[in-house]
């Protein structure tokens, strides 16, 4: 199977196909040069993605990353990066293994097809000039055979004539014989030209011809093959990523079986534990003893009440009386008293491991500047040994700062984790009916200054029971009749109300709500006739009545 010998005279299609066949090739090229442009942006896109999930650094987002499902989540995350980065690995091997390639290929290919078809030409030129030659010599053949036998019948009728002198007779004698002697020399070159053509012709269709279309065949068969390996090449590209990109995705399934529901669970009670106990029982109370009461028995049950009466207070001392409300909610304090015990003693260790680190910092640094100063000493040319005492000073003072700091963090430290143990009675389910005060539930209780929300904690060195008698608020109260209460409250921890406007309670007290929380997380309760203030919601458990009345009998 040959073009040279079965395409012999095929030459234009060939130069067609040819053509067609580099068209298919650089459409090819273009097609794994848009595939590469692909890749990268998927590429792109998952390094976005991944970069977009990831969480801020120093921020409350990346402390959540502690659970084992969002630290799986974060693997992934890590993963798809890793995952993208052999995506750019498929668009750089394939854009040097093929597009390159191929392009380079390609111009190489156009130059060979061009010098085989300009030979292919150069022949069918030379053939085409011996046919012209060929035909030329036949046609000068032709016209002196004719010219000859012209010249035979004018001299057979010059012969025959007899008016015609024998000198004409000779004449025409003389003209024939020379033209048939040119019919014979253009016979003889009408011969020559016709073998010379005829061999010519076979060189050009059995051998020029077919070895100038067995190299277009061969090309274009090298064409065939490569196409055909870059399409191989392709795939192994593909496949030679797959090992890895498998590794990545088994990594996110080992992070996804890393996940412990158990391990959550726990580092939620971690993360949020408040350190207090609950609440205990409610003592009975007996109503068979006389008690000087205006509240009604409903007012003592479960019942919160759906309706709930609206307290008549006077404008005028809310805004006047509690300004310590809105100090309470700037930054809080340094030794973490805000916070509930669990989450206070924690807050306290933190802060202690970050001065130690920052100690051992300076104290890296104090190092190495003392080994500086003593090269310095050792070598004076360099450096100046004096020039590192100021900075030594300077982390000398840091470190003793720092020092201070770490013993008044561990002295809060030690304070929270000798309070955690101090209820150790047994838990007991609180019921809706609330107990009578007892003077001394108060006095067991009283070491016990954490809250829930933890805003007050105070040394029992420093308590100073705080009572607001009438006389100390403003003289425009005076005036005002007292508000009514709207129902009544258990206090549920002790609470030392240091600041003005605010009401001392021990736990276990029964008191009486008069103004409920309106959002600011302070309720308004009255002891008696002359003590009353506000508490932190969270201090009591309220239980409104919406059947109160605006008088009331103090005990």
């Amino acid at each position: 199977m040959s073009w040279g010998t079965e395409l012999w005279d095929q030459f234009d299609n060939l130069e067609k196909h040819t053509q067609w066949g580099i068209d298919v090739l650089e459409k090819y090229i273009k097609f794994v040069k848009e595939r590469t442009e692909i890749e990268l942006s998927y590429a792109k896109q998952l390094r976005n993605l991944s970069k977009k999930y990831q969480p801020k650094k120093n921020s409350k987002e990346e402390e959540e990353y502690r659970y084992t499902s969002t630290r799986a989540f974060l693997a992934t995350l890590n993963e798809m990066n890793d995952y993208a980065g052999q995506h750019e690995v498929i668009s750089e091997n394939m854009t040097s293994l093929i597009t390159a390639e191929l392009t380079r290929y390609v111009q190489e290919l156009k130059q060979e097809r061009k010098s085989h078809f300009h030979d292919g030409r150069k022949a069918q030129q030379h053939i085409e000039t011996c046919w012209k030659q060929l035909e030329a010599s036949k046609r000068r053949f032709e016209r002196d055979c004719k010219e000859a036998d012209r010249a035979q019948q004018y001299f057979e009728k010059m012969d025959a004539d007899i008016n015609v002198t024998k000198a004409d007779v000779e004449k025409a004698r003389q003209q024939a014989q020379l033209r048939h002697q040119m019919a014979e020399d253009s016979k003889a070159e009408y011969s020559s030209t016709l073998q010379k053509f005829n061999s010519e012709q076979h060189e050009h269709y059995y051998t020029h011809i077919p070895n100038i279309f067995q190299k277009i065949q061969e090309m274009e068969e090298r064409r065939i093959v490569r196409i055909g390996e870059s399409m191989k090449t392709f795939a192994e590209v593909d496949r030679q990523v797959i090992p890895i990109i498998g590794k990545c995705l088994d990594e996110i399934t080992k992070a996804a079986e890393s996940v412990d529901h158990k391990n959550d669970s726990q580092m939620v009670i971690e993360a949020f534990k408040s350190g207090f106990e609950p609440p205990g029982d409610v003592d009975f109370e007996d109503f068979t003893q006389p008690m000087k009461r205006t509240v009604s028995e409903s007012s003592l049950s479960n019942s919160r009440g759906d309706g709930k009466s609206e307290p008549k207070f006077g404008s005028k001392s809310k805004g006047k009386l509690w300004p310590f409300i809105k100090k309470n909610k700037g930054a809080g304090p340094e030794d973490f008293s805000n916070l509930p015990p669990e989450q206070r003693r924690k807050k306290l260790q933190q802060k202690v491991d970050e001065l130690n680190r920052d100690i051992q910092k300076e104290m890296d640094s104090r190092d190495a500047l003392t080994k500086m100063k003593d090269v310095y000493i050792k070598n004076p040319q360099m450096g100046d040994a004096a020039s590192v005492d100021h900075r030594l000073a300077e982390l000398g003072q840091n470190i003793e700062k720092l020092r201070l700091e770490v013993q008044k963090f561990e002295g809060w430290l030690a304070e929270v984790e000798g309070r955690l143990p101090a209820r150790t009675e047994q838990p007991r389910r609180q019921s809706g009916v609330y107990e009578a005060q007892n003077p001394s539930g108060v006095n067991s209780c009283a070491q016990d200054r954490e809250s829930p929300d933890g805003s007050y904690t105070e040394e029992q060195s420093q308590e100073t029971e705080m009572k607001v008698p009438a006389t100390d608020f403003d003289d425009e109260f005076d005036d005002e009749e007292p508000l009514p209460t709207i129902g009544t409250c258990k206090a549920l921890y002790t609470f030392e109300g240091q600041n003005e406007g605010t009401i001392s309670v021990a736990e276990g007290e029964l008191l009486y709500v008069i103004e409920e929380d309106k959002g600011d997380g302070w309720t308004r309760i009255r002891r008696n006739e002359d003590e009353e203030g506000y508490v932190p919601t969270s201090y009591v458990e309220v239980y409104l009545d919406k059947n109160a009345k605006g008088a009331m009998t103090y005990i």
